[in-house]
């Protein structure tokens, strides 16, 4: 999903004024073998908490983005963001334009902050642009892309210990038991691959579209459809009849839908899936109340492992 233009000129603004002040909220130093924990910024409670798994007691936090009900795209970020921004030790960030404030906030500040972005290369393949520069191409949801997810474990025990030499093998520790659950969640990926591969699923928003490729399922979602949503636009009549159709003829095994993104006409197309006795999984942008990453993302596959289990 790219990133909505959904952010106000007055927020951007806010952001700026925000910089110039930066010089004042500056950095805290938690030099090798410090007491103070190190402090951690992540744009959104997902990157928080792979931060937490691998930093442990020895850091301190603060996801920017932590509410279940926000759509991280359409965030508008606040001077008090960019300070705690710039007095952190470590930034985690998405990146791929999905968390964009981020980047703003670190380029009025310099740069020169020791930073673990997730999207790579892999993920950035030249594509059509829309009106406002923004890559269609690209899907920012890497999170869901547990390659990734396990690359990112690393680098930022990579970057702590860095900043905390004497720490640097606890780090690589914790990084390495996150990775081996990490590998027993894309263990239990194959094993739904292996049981549905080809299954047809129908997606309100491409948000778990690594993970549906991963699943080696099929995604059946109308094209003009997809468009529409991508391009943050009203689906047309025909886009809206194309994924209707679909569901009325029950073509798919389930439909993944992303509460946290919901329009009425994706709340149209979910109402129309129960209807037609199609089950539906969430999957979401942020992490539920209480949960984990790692425990979170284990309730997704098996909620989609039991959906594609089910007959209809």
């Amino acid at each position: 999903m790219t990133v909505r233009n959904r952010r106000t000129a007055t927020a951007l603004a806010g952001l700026a004024t925000a910089a110039l002040a930066m010089t004042a909220c500056g950095s805290q130093p938690t030099g090798p073998g410090g007491n103070d924990r190190i402090k951690v910024v992540a744009s959104t409670s997902v990157w928080g908490s792979i931060a937490q798994a691998v930093g442990g007691d020895s850091v301190d936090v603060q996801s920017v983005i932590s509410s279940p009900d926000a759509d991280p795209h359409s965030y508008e970020s606040t001077p008090q963001d960019a300070a705690r921004i710039s007095d952190a030790d470590l930034v985690v960030f998405n990146g791929g334009g999905y968390d964009e404030f981020m980047e703003k906030a670190l380029a009025a500040g310099g740069g020169q902050k020791p930073t673990v972005e997730a999207v790579t290369d892999e993920h950035e393949a030249p594509g059509p642009a829309d009106g406002h520069g923004h890559d269609h191409s690209v899907n920012e949801h890497v999170w869901y892309d547990l390659h990734v997810v396990h690359d990112v474990a690393d680098q930022i025990a990579d970057q702590l210990g860095r900043i905390r030499p004497d720490q640097a093998a606890r780090f690589h520790d914790a990084a390495a038991q996150f990775d081996q659950q990490v590998d027993g969640l894309r263990g239990k990926v194959d094993q739904v691959a292996a049981a549905n591969a080809g299954k047809k699923v129908i997606v309100t928003e491409p948000v778990a579209h690594y993970l549906i490729e991963a699943a080696k399922l099929q995604d059946i979602t109308p094209q003009s459809f997809v468009n529409a949503v991508e391009a943050e636009n009203d689906p047309s009549a025909a886009a809206v009849a194309d994924i209707q159709n679909a569901i009325g003829s029950r073509q798919a095994s389930a439909v993944v839908h992303n509460p946290q993104t919901e329009s009425p006409v994706t709340r149209d197309v979910r109402t129309a899936a129960e209807r037609n006795h199609i089950p539906v999984v969430e999957m979401s942008e942020t992490l539920p109340a209480g949960k984990t990453y790692l425990q979170w993302m284990d309730e997704q596959i098996t909620s989609l492992q039991t959906a594609l289990g089910q007959q209809h």
